[in-house]
């Protein structure tokens, strides 16, 4: 059951990253831009974390663990970055497919880590989830004709960081507070973010204009809970189970564009969500059953009392 409830966790925090994009097409919709928003967000997610780190964990880091979270959090600002900027060069169905390809990478990587092949329902699971992610990401049935080389690659290095920070995620820090973690991770992270998209927005006037309903919207959804929430999950699921849990992004995503943006969403991409779902179910649906004690007594175990 504990494994269950940190499954559930990976969950709820995969799908806060999947709101975001729909929630930045609605602030684009009054003048701002991702830059803005992308900038915001880690400047009120890193004040939430700091806040509560110093509210509920006071615990002193060593040197030695906040330099390597730092480090981490370089991987979490490489799918930002990377992937806005494959965002601009290719159609946003191809963009989310190149980027879903983590959940295979980050399947591979636990395998190589742990020097064993993943499992059968593994296995089973990322061919469904692909087939899923292609649907739901629009991909089959629409013709997007020839794709630019460098936005193709731009995707698979955004789905690489992120299969890569969900790794190290959960097996870096495993003996630091969850909200210190968390906040040494993002501040890893915001450093590089607002080194590549300009930091003006903090003088310029944005915030005061509205920017920052934005920035604490995306905070919450894209650092806070996503980021405490596989810092407390990933060491105890495993970065192999928690890149398939993590595929729940992309139908949160879908979803969210039907209710914030009234995209149009058509029959087989809501059979692509139902494939993720089932894909996701899989390997937890097998570890339910190992774990389940027998409904009843065999009876040869009762005559000999």
């Amino acid at each position: 059951m504990n494994k269950l409830k940190y499954s559930l966790l990976i969950l709820i925090g995969a799908c806060s990253y999947g709101v975001l994009s729909s929630i930045m097409k609605v602030g684009m919709k009054e003048g701002f831009t991702v830059s803005q928003m992308l900038g915001g967000q880690y400047i009120f997610g890193w004040s939430l974390l700091l806040v509560l780190m110093l509210i509920f964990s006071r615990k002193k880091v060593a040197p030695k663990q906040w330099l390597a979270l730092l480090a981490v959090g370089i991987t979490m600002s490489g799918t930002s970055v990377f992937y806005g900027k494959a965002v601009e060069r290719l159609p946003a169905s191809i963009a989310v497919v190149l980027l879903f390809q983590f959940t295979w990478i980050g399947v591979l990587m636990e395998a190589a880590a742990d020097r064993r092949i993943p499992s059968r329902s593994k296995i089973i699971s990322i061919v469904i989830l692909i087939l899923g992610t292609l649907l739901a990401g629009g991909v089959i049935g629409e013709s997007t004709g020839p794709l630019d080389t460098r936005g193709v690659v731009y995707g698979l290095l955004a789905a690489f960081t992120f299969a890569l920070y969900m790794f190290v995620s959960g097996r870096v820090g495993t003996t630091v507070p969850a909200f210190n973690k968390s906040f040494f991770m993002t501040t890893g992270s915001g450093v590089i973010v607002l080194s590549v998209f300009s930091p003006a927005f903090l003088w310029d006037g944005a915030l005061v204009a509205g920017l920052w309903k934005y920035g604490l919207i995306l905070g919450i959804l894209g650092i806070l809970i996503p980021v405490l929430f596989f810092a407390i999950g990933m060491p105890k699921v495993g970065s192999g189970t928690g890149a398939i849990l993590g595929a729940a992004e992309l139908p949160a995503a879908v979803v969210a564009s039907v209710l914030l943006v009234h995209e149009h969403v058509s029959s087989l991409q809501w059979l692509g969500i139902v494939l993720i779902f089932i894909g996701i179910a899989i390997p937890q649906i097998r570890f339910s059953r190992k774990q389940s004690p027998p409904m009843y007594e065999r009876p040869e175990s009762a005559a000999h009392r």
